[in-house]
């Protein structure tokens, strides 16, 4: 297949994976998205979960390649296929082992989020009722991440653990998927202080048009998630900014209530039981890159500052990381 067009990179993609939605990832024209294979999985789950993407990359190979490097986004693109980031949202996978990460980063994982929503052996999230910061065992991994070039994502984050990382890591980090607090006081948003912190550490922000993290909530609509954007790129720059659209696509109430569990079993810490959460009004699925682009330019976005939000800025980010 030909080249599709603008190289579209999404922070984070979470949906229940299958060849139909692999093919509306296609449809789309994304190149490449950092693809959930963990949250609160332990070892041999995320293990498991992990071969179930290698027989998926086999079998759908038409649509999809694994993304190893830099390289293997241009390569997508060329191609006209999806290039699929194993990427973790919570360090869980390891348990209490550190030294294990070699053998994930062999496997393909190359973004992996700190925690997600709760305490874990490396720090805080940002639903925990008190971010008590990284931990001894947090900074080791952080070591470890740098040294195998994972990049590590702070959406989920406490702001107190990850303003400690951002200072820890001798690597950019990123937000791979959130919205700005200045828009709606949430607990999954950032503060223009900590997008300006990220960023002034050579880091990174993808921008999640997610109804949840908006003040319309359930109301939002694609126009209203591309104004939001115009706000980030007003505190941190149209270089420092692409898309992650946590796209759940196909996952049910159970999934959902699974995910606001602590650990997964546990409380419900995340509002919303039993729903499933809405994506914006006018980007209902995979295939809708295509509407945001052209929101983009009903707002009189330059060519120039589209092709960088899709997915110029994420290459290269993502370079810059992955290659040391």
């Amino acid at each position: 297949m030909a080249n599709r067009g603008p190289m579209i990179i999404d922070g984070l993609v979470i949906s229940k994976w299958s060849r139909e939605v692999f093919a509306d990832m296609q449809r789309g024209g994304l190149t490449a998205a950092n693809c959930t294979c963990s949250v609160w999985e332990g070892f041999r789950e995320t293990m498991e979960n992990i071969a179930a993407w290698k027989t998926w990359l086999k079998e759908n190979d038409d649509l999809i390649l694994q993304v190893y490097s830099a390289d293997d986004i241009e390569t997508a693109h060329a191609q006209g296929r999806v290039g699929v980031i194993l990427g973790w949202q919570n360090t869980s996978a390891i348990e209490d082992r550190i030294d294990l990460l070699p053998l994930f980063h062999e496997l393909g994982v190359r973004i992996a989020q700190f925690t997600y929503n709760n305490q874990n052996y490396a720090g805080s999230g940002c639903w925990e009722t008190r971010d008590g910061g990284v931990t001894d065992f947090g900074r080791d991994l952080i070591a470890k991440l740098n040294e195998l070039r994972i990049l590590i994502d702070l959406s989920h984050v406490g702001p107190v653990t990850s303003r400690e990382t951002i200072k820890i890591s001798e690597q950019p980090v990123a937000y791979t998927h959130c919205s700005p607090a200045a828009l709606l006081d949430y607990p999954r948003n950032k503060s223009d202080e900590e997008l300006k912190f990220i960023v002034g550490k050579g880091g990174f922000v993808g921008f999640a048009p997610y109804p949840r993290f908006m003040p319309k909530g359930d109301e939002t609509t694609l126009e209203d998630c591309v104004e939001a954007m115009e706000y980030v790129i007003g505190v941190i720059g149209e270089d420092n900014m692409g898309i992650g659209t946590d796209f759940t696509q196909g996952h049910d109430a159970d999934w959902f209530d699974w995910l606001r569990r602590d650990k997964g079993v546990n409380a419900m810490r995340v509002p919303g039981q039993g729903t499933v959460s809405k994506p914006a009004i006018g980007f209902e699925n995979l295939t809708k890159y295509p509407a945001m682009i052209e929101a983009m330019e009903k707002r009189n976005w330059p060519s120039e500052r589209i092709e960088k939000v899709m997915g110029r800025n994420w290459f290269r980010f993502l370079r810059e990381v992955w290659a040391g």
